[in-house]
């Protein structure tokens, strides 16, 4: 049966006719049996499939189904939240300069990959663009600048008359521009990591969700709808779309959902102002404005909302209306798609690596950061799995539940209107 690929999803339309793995029927058995078919799935499943281990990969529903297909495809190869020096600060010298060279070095990696197996995604590697949204937010730039700079990252500082070259407005003071970052079209990518991890031997299986697994003598069983698999090791790569597969990794962040639109097309007089670079931006707003066209020229933004229903008929006049303000357009076409995705937040918006059970692990936690954060643990997922020794960038740790989780994990959409409170406040006193 062929997988329901969301069509008001733009990047799922774009590979809605691409023929489906067939489900998982029978009982099977391999080394790494992988549940999640997103960047990170993708990506383990090529390194481990590279190595020559056995590997199954199972997706509950279409490929690239879950964030990995419904984000705004931008590359950004930073943290959500903090700087560098925060992170050894709060890691130590040892593990928080291992996580900022993985950071650091994340967009490469991706563009690499899409590069070496020819992968047909769009692939933009033009620069993350991180615009100050009022003069309060420039020394915070000038110090990210400062410390990216000393981890080797290839960075500018950009100051106002420079920023509105690169973004045709005059409404950021500055910017911060990452040259690693950039832009793909995430679902093509997905996609193309499977195709490349099939062609080195890995199997993939599509509408097969794993109803439950446990621990047996020959290994770990995973139950499906038709079949079973049994496996030495397991990957639960679900990120945010975990479901109750394991209900303690649930509890143990924060869900946020955004609303992302895209417009139909711009006329060629707008494009050419509008991001001349074709930089993918997202300035530093409590509430972020992002911005980038595709590769149709599409105008793509979002924003996330306070109450969960009906929440896209509501943002996009908002979106809209934002887009218009912030980049001088008269007006804005009409949104030709818009749709929602789930991030995963972690307290400290660091990523997350457990090991529950022995033979069990899960990675979560990229924090709105998924294209370039899950993409690059593959490497490192895979050879924990397929046994190495070698550091790690994120060490593994306990699960640690979110306590009161069944009202804090409204948390996010409750900070919002005190977000645009402050981000207004912020742009008033320039």
């Amino acid at each position: 049966m062929k997988p329901a690929r969301p069509t008001e999803v733009l990047w799922l339309s774009t590979v809605a006719d691409i023929a489906p793995r067939p489900s998982l029927r029978d009982e099977h058995v391999t080394d790494v049996a992988i549940i999640g078919g997103g960047f990170m799935g993708a990506s383990t499943a090529l390194h481990l499939a590279e190595r020559g281990i056995s590997v199954t990969l199972l997706e509950k529903h279409c490929l690239a189904w879950g964030a990995s297909g419904r984000n705004a495809g931008v590359v950004a190869p930073m943290f959500a939240r903090g700087d560098p020096d925060d992170v050894i600060s709060r890691l130590g010298e040892d593990k928080g300069g291992r996580l900022n060279g993985f950071i650091a070095g994340a967009g490469d990696l991706v563009f690499d990959l899409a590069r070496r197996h020819d992968i047909d995604c769009d692939a933009e590697q033009t620069g993350f663009l991180q615009p100050a949204h009022a003069k309060a937010a420039l020394p915070g730039l000038q110090r990210r600048f400062e410390q990216w700079q000393r981890h080797g990252k290839k960075v500018e500082l950009l100051d106002q008359a420079a920023t509105e070259k690169v973004t045709g407005t005059d409404s950021f003071p500055g910017a911060l521009l990452d040259l690693s970052g950039g832009q793909i079209n995430p679902a093509k990518f997905t996609l193309g990591l499977i195709t490349a991890a099939q062609k080195a031997g890995a199997v993939v299986h599509e509408n097969t969700p794993a109803l439950n697994m446990r621990r047996t003598s020959r290994g770990w069983r995973i139950l499906t709808p038709q079949g079973t698999l049994t496996a030495q090791k397991v990957l639960l790569a679900t990120n945010a779309y975990v479901d109750g597969l394991w209900p303690k990794l649930k509890r143990s962040f924060l869900p946020l959902t955004v609303t992302q639109l895209a417009t139909k097309p711009l006329d060629a007089e707008t494009v050419k102002r509008i991001l001349p670079g074709r930089h993918a931006a997202t300035d530093t707003r409590g509430h972020p404005f992002s911005f980038r066209l595709d590769a149709q020229n599409r105008l793509i933004s979002a924003a996330v909302g306070v109450w969960p229903f009906g929440e896209k008929d509501r943002l996009s006049p908002y979106i809209r209306k934002r887009v218009a303000k912030l980049l001088h357009l008269d007006q804005v076409p009409e949104e030709e798609f818009i749709w929602e995705g789930t991030a995963a937040l972690t307290s400290d918006f660091l990523p997350r690596l457990h090991q529950p059970e022995p033979g069990l692990y899960a990675a979560i936690g990229c924090n709105g950061r998924g294209i370039a954060v899950a993409t690059a643990l593959g490497p490192h997922l895979a050879g924990l799995l397929a046994g190495d020794d070698a550091p790690l960038p994120v060490d593994i740790c306990d699960i640690e539940t979110v306590r009161g989780h069944f009202l804090i994990q409204h948390g996010p959409r409750i900070y919002m209107p005190w977000a645009r409170f402050k981000d207004l406040r912020d742009t008033r006193k320039d």
